[in-house]
């Protein structure tokens, strides 16, 4: 029998997928817009396609697709798994309007106890799982399947920010958020738990001010003023360096100790 907080982050995530569209939705935070308007988005997918177009991967709580399209375009081989299953029926969906259900394999499983053999993949892809997670049994477990050397790159939101923590709690009264995940965005402090698996090979942070700006991308001008505020933001980090973990986003690159 599935955990209480499990089961509760799979209702949660098999509702959301009955009610959205892959297009106006990502990993419970980012809404009515494409993610790869935004630099963070940008700066990873450039990451990982230049890197490791020739590597398998294993989208780590794939959700409804968000990404899977593009990293089967990029990848030798891709893999999700998620243990939402409308979830998966909605990414199923979307890799075949775009002709591409024979390069991903779907897989229906626990992130934390995952159904795969030991060093399975040369890449594990987070797009922003690890607050519904227990984040110790999931950096083991993609230890576990991530080969000798292989990296864990994804994005992260970043919970410092008491802006953006303040709408998450309001996110989870009006049922936008589960409790559990509302409490385990990840913070600086996780990185003490990463380092026990991995060595951190790359960290930058985006959209310390820009978060502001993603509810007008849809308007006019909105684009325009996204570049305005994330050059500000590159200022301000620049400038003043202790800030950058009140940014929204985190990109990070870790690789499995030897």
């Amino acid at each position: 029998m599935l955990e209480e907080r499990k089961q509760k982050e799979i209702d949660y995530y098999d509702k959301e997928a009955e009610s959205s569209s892959i297009n106006k939705k990502e990993a419970g935070s980012l809404t009515k817009f494409d993610p790869f308007f935004l630099e963070s988005y940008q700066f990873l997918k450039d990451f990982l396609k230049n890197l490791y177009d020739s590597k398998n991967v294993l989208d780590y709580g794939c959700g409804t697709g968000v990404h899977l399209p593009w990293l089967a375009q990029s990848f030798k081989s891709a893999t999700g798994i998620d243990l939402s299953r409308n979830s998966l029926n909605k990414a199923k969906k979307v890799l075949k309007d775009q002709g591409l259900e024979n390069k991903v394999s779907l897989v229906l499983g626990d992130c934390e106890e995952m159904p795969f053999e030991n060093e399975s993949f040369d890449v594990v892809f987070d797009g922003g799982t690890f607050s519904s997670l227990d984040l110790d049994k999931a950096l083991q477990e993609i230890s576990r399947v991530l080969k000798t050397g292989g990296l864990l790159v994804g994005i992260e939101t970043l919970g410092h920010n008491p802006l953006t923590n303040f709408k998450r709690k309001i996110n989870k009264i009006l049922g936008k958020r589960t409790a559990f995940a509302e409490s385990h965005i990840f913070k600086i402090h996780d990185l003490e738990k990463v380092k026990k698996y991995f060595t951190i090979s790359q960290l930058k942070f985006f959209h310390l001010t820009s978060f502001a700006v993603f509810p007008l991308l849809s308007f006019p001008g909105g684009k325009v003023f996204l570049k305005i505020f994330q050059a500000l933001d590159h200022g301000l980090i620049n400038i003043f360096p202790f800030l950058k973990k009140y940014s929204f986003k985190i990109v990070f690159a870790f690789r499995k100790h030897d």
